[in-house]
C-alpha cells in the first residue's frame, strides 16, 4: 500500500527596503566662567626706633659746661684764688713784720720777690685721654613693625550651558517585490 506524500514548497518574501538612518546631534557649549581676585589688604604699622645720645660728660671733659654750671665753677675758682691771694699777702705781710727792724729790710722784700717770680713747673706732665672712656652714654629703643595681611578669596562665577540636542528619527519604507508563498502538493 502506498501512502500519499505531501510535498511543501515555500517562496520567501523579497522586500525592497529604503532605510533612512536616524540623525542625532549633541553639542555641549562651554560653560561661561568669570574669575576675579580681589587684592589682599596689607596694613603695616611701624613705631620708630629711638636713639638718645648723652654727651654732656664728654663735653665737660673737653671743658664745655652748661652756662649755669660754668658760672658756678668760675665763681668757685675765683673764690679759691682770692683766698690763696689773701693767704699769700698775709704770709708776706707777716714775714715783713717779723723781719722788720732786724736789719733785713731789703733782703726780706728780695726773698718775697724771688718766691713770686721765676720758672714754675705747671705740674706733672702726663697723657690724658679726652673725652674719658664711657663719657658718651647711648640708649636705643628698637623700632617695631606690625604687619597685618588679610587675604581675599577669589570670586568665581560659573554659568553652565545646557547641551544642544537635536534628533531626527530614522525611517524605513519598503515595497514588496515578491510575496511569500507556501505550495502544498499531495502526491500519490
Amino acid at each position: 500500500m502506498r501512502l500519499p506524500q505531501i510535498q511543501i514548497h515555500t517562496t520567501d518574501i523579497q522586500m525592497d527596503l529604503q532605510i533612512h538612518k536616524p540623525v542625532q546631534h549633541i553639542e555641549q557649549p562651554r560653560a561661561e566662567q568669570r574669575i576675579s581676585q580681589p587684592a589682599a589688604t596689607l596694613e603695616i604699622h611701624t613705631k620708630k626706633g629711638e636713639l638718645s645720645i648723652d654727651s654732656s660728660d664728654a663735653r665737660r671733659d673737653l671743658g664745655y659746661y652748661p652756662t649755669g654750671e660754668m658760672i658756678m665753677r668760675y665763681a668757685q675758682e675765683g673764690r679759691q684764688e682770692m683766698m690763696k691771694g689773701i693767704t699769700r699777702r698775709v704770709r708776706e705781710g707777716r714775714q715783713m713784720m717779723l723781719n722788720a727792724g732786724k736789719g733785713q729790710g731789703r733782703t726780706t722784700i728780695q726773698q718775697i720777690a724771688e718766691q713770686n717770680t721765676g720758672p714754675k713747673r705747671p705740674g706733672p706732665y702726663n697723657i690724658k685721654f679726652v673725652p674719658s672712656i664711657g663719657s658718651v652714654k647711648t640708649k636705643y629703643k628698637p623700632a617695631t613693625v606690625d604687619i597685618n595681611i588679610q587675604r581675599n578669596k577669589p570670586k568665581i562665577d560659573v554659568t553652565m550651558n545646557k547641551p544642544i540636542h537635536s534628533y531626527t528619527p530614522g525611517k524605513v519604507t519598503g515595497t514588496m517585490i515578491q510575496r511569500p508563498r507556501v505550495d502544498i502538493d499531495v502526491i500519490g
